[in-house]
Parts: structure tokens; sequence; C-alpha cells
């Protein structure tokens, strides 16, 4: 009979087994919604990684696709009533596969090139894209393969980098002395949003601190299963902010903001680093937590331009689910758009970018995207507005490709910026 040698201890054993299996989760999961299938589930999945750790099933192509096609979004954690730690078992599986598991060679060069050793690092990805704002600009895209037209397609219609300063000071007198983290994606590619950001942090009376010395949050290296390179990263970062004595450290992208914050997690086990890891992530807060503290929105200021433009809001997983942010941002729209706020069905299911989601996995992703397009048409909305940069691509993208070219998405922080200015 053969048998399955167990492989190292990878999962917490406490934490692998706080599923109860109740099945809560079904209904907030994005991948069980679409294929019905019980290993695309956070259950189904729990169910594969014990298995895989106790050495009941092997790691293989098939355990490797429910994990890979997971996206990381956490609903599941939302809803749980046992208060199950899904993304740190995600985070510690894709770590064992990394580690373990023999990936096809395209898979290894979009994961270890293109995405670790790209994405994070903004003066690389500038070089990067440069061909493919040359292929956008000439319109060559005909000529590429499927994969390479769909990842080009997610790109925006002109570059948008940005540097800021390194201080900011506030437009009235200072009530904070905050750091801002200006992001990866969002340096390269929103650079007027992080404008807009620091505009607004100084209108609530903060003196805005954008350290040099800054990198990449970690959150790409953790959700690919990373984690040393997400720790190094944290430990880089905690260095960098801490000599500038700051009372919050404001993140205005959820993906970062959520590994931010966790930052007192990824370092637990290392006695040097903990305490301070806990202190900073206890600093960190959304863009949207520091301006609904600073001046307390209110939907009843403004009824509504009857002949403006109705407006919606969809939720970025990271910040509705990891870090249960979901009442700021629309209290900030609301105060905005008055009467012409209107809510988007499905609004906390993912659109399917989910980091660099949407290049491993892009069948699932396309399907979520038209998923959330045909929810954001439903509403009559022409402003769709959202907190995190990959699900603007990602909306912007699929937008184009339903022909719906008069309905914008944009983030938060230019929307405000523009109707407050």
């Amino acid at each position: 009979m053969n048998t399955i040698t167990p492989p190292p201890a990878f999962l917490d054993p406490a934490r692998a087994l706080a599923c109860i299996h109740c099945g809560l989760c079904l209904s907030s999961c994005p991948t069980y919604l679409e294929t019905g299938n019980e290993n695309d589930s956070p259950r189904g999945r729990i169910y594969l990684m014990r298995a895989l750790q106790d050495g009941r099933v092997a790691l293989g192509d098939t355990v490797a696709h429910h994990i890979d096609q997971c996206l990381g979004c956490r609903a599941c954690e939302a809803v749980c009533p046992s208060g199950v730690q899904y993304g740190e078992l995600l985070e510690h599986t894709r770590e064992h596969l990394e580690q373990h598991f023999s990936r096809s060679l395209w898979q290894r060069f979009l994961r270890r090139w293109v995405i670790e050793k790209v994405f994070p690092f903004p003066e690389r990805m500038e070089l990067a894209l440069l061909p493919a704002w040359l292929i956008k600009g000439w319109r060559l895209e005909g000529l590429l393969p499927q994969f390479a037209r769909e990842a080009l397609s997610l790109l925006p219609a002109a570059p948008a980098p940005g540097r800021l300063p390194e201080f900011c000071p506030a437009a009235e007198p200072a009530r904070a002395r905050v750091g801002f983290v200006s992001g990866c994606v969002m340096t390269v590619l929103f650079g007027p949003t992080n404008e807009a950001s620091v505009r607004l942090l100084n209108r609530a009376g903060c003196d805005v601190f954008t350290p040099v010395g800054q990198g990449c949050c970690g959150a790409l290296y953790a959700h690919s299963g990373q984690l040393e390179q997400a720790r190094a990263c944290a430990r880089h970062n905690i260095a960098v902010f801490e000599r500038l004595q700051l009372d919050t450290i404001v993140i205005n992208a959820a993906g970062c903001g959520s590994t931010l914050k966790e930052y007192g997690a990824l370092l637990r086990e290392d006695p040097e680093w903990a305490d301070r890891a806990r202190a900073f992530s206890s600093r960190v807060r959304d863009l949207t937590e520091v301006l609904v503290a600073a001046a307390p929105p209110s939907a009843s200021l403004r009824s509504g331009d009857p002949a403006g433009a109705r407006v919606t809001y969809h939720d970025a997983c990271h910040l509705a689910h990891p870090q249960r942010i979901t009442k700021p941002p629309r209290d900030l729209v609301r105060a905005r758009a008055g009467t012409n706020f209107v809510e988007l069905p499905e609004s906390d299911v993912c659109c399917g970018s989910a980091g660099s989601y949407n290049l491993t996995e892009p069948a699932m992703a396309a399907r979520l995207q038209r998923r959330k397009i045909e929810n954001i048409l439903k509403t009559g909305a022409k402003v769709v507005v959202t907190t995190n940069p990959g699900c603007l691509l990602q909306i912007r993208a699929g937008l184009r490709q339903a022909g719906a070219m008069d309905v914008e998405a944009v983030h938060i922080a230019d929307y405000l910026d523009r109707v407050s200015g």
C-alpha cells in the first residue's frame, strides 16, 4: 500500500483546526460563487491544507490549482463565526507550495521575475512598462499573444508617475504628524492620486512626511508565499518610519494597508522586531479613517444635484474584510454625492484583481471582472469610487471592454479632492 510521508509542519494546528466547516463562508467566497466547487471554497481549501500537512494528500497539480485559485480576498474571515484566520493559513500554505512544488517554466518566470522582481520596485516598473506604453501608443496590441493583450489592457492610457516632497505642511495649524506610504504601483501609475491624498491630509491639519527611503510594504510577497521577503520589507519600513516620530502612518491603497497593519503578526516570532512591529502597525490608518476622524462627514449636508451624476462605491477586498473598514469611505462619498449615491450590488465581492491574481489566474479574474461590471452597470452610476489601485485598473479595463466609456472609475482621494477643492 502506498503511503504519503507527511511534510514538515507548515500550519499552526490550533489555527488550522479552528474551522468547524459550518459553510457560512460559502456565499461570501467569489471563486465558490463562480464554480460551485467545494474545493474552491474556504472550508474546502482548509480541508486540503490540513490533508496536505497530515500527509493524506500529495502535493500535486490539483491541490496547487485550488490553492492558487484563491483570491486571498479574505471575505470568509468577515463572516466566520469561529474567527478563523484564513489569510494566515493561506500565506503559510503558499509558502510551503513555493518551497516544495515545481511550477512550470512560464509560472516561475511570471511569479519570480515579472511580479516579484519588478512590481515591488518603482524604478524597475517604470523601465519595464516603457515597451508597453510604446505598444499601446503605436496600437500594436494585435501583434501580441492573447495573454499579453489581456495584461496590457489593464494599463491606463498613459503613465502617471509622481514623486512627492519629503515634507508637505498642513494648510492650517498642524494637529498631527503623519507619515505617508507612497506605494509601488501608486507611485508609478497613480502619482496624481498620491498628490491628492496629501492635499486632503494637509487640509485636515496634518503635516505629511513621505520618507524617500521607504520600500515595498511586502504584500505581494506575503500573498504569494514569500514570507521571508515580506518580513524583510517589514523590517525595512519600520526602521525608516520610526525615525520620524509620527502620530499616524497613512496609506491610500487597501491591499498595502492590510499588510502594514499585520506587521505585528508577520514578525511576532522575531524577538528583536516583534514589539517594534506591533507599535508600527498600531499607528497605521487608511486614508479614509484619518479623513473621517478629522472632519466627520454628514450625508445630510447635501441633498444631491438632481442633474448630477449617480455615484456608487466598490469595496476593495482588503479594506472591507481584513481591516473591516466599510463605513468611513461610504460616509465620505455620501457626504459629497448626497442623494445621487447608490449602493452597488455585491459591492464586497472581489473584482478579480487581487494583487497579481489577474496575471497568474486570468480566466477566473476575467469571470469576476465581468460579474463586477454587470453589477456596476445595473446601478446606472456614472462614477465608481474605490480605494485600491488594483481594483481601479481591473474595473477600468472591464468598463472599456463592455463599451461603457461614459462610466468613470476613480480613487476616493481623487474624487474627494475634486469635489471639495
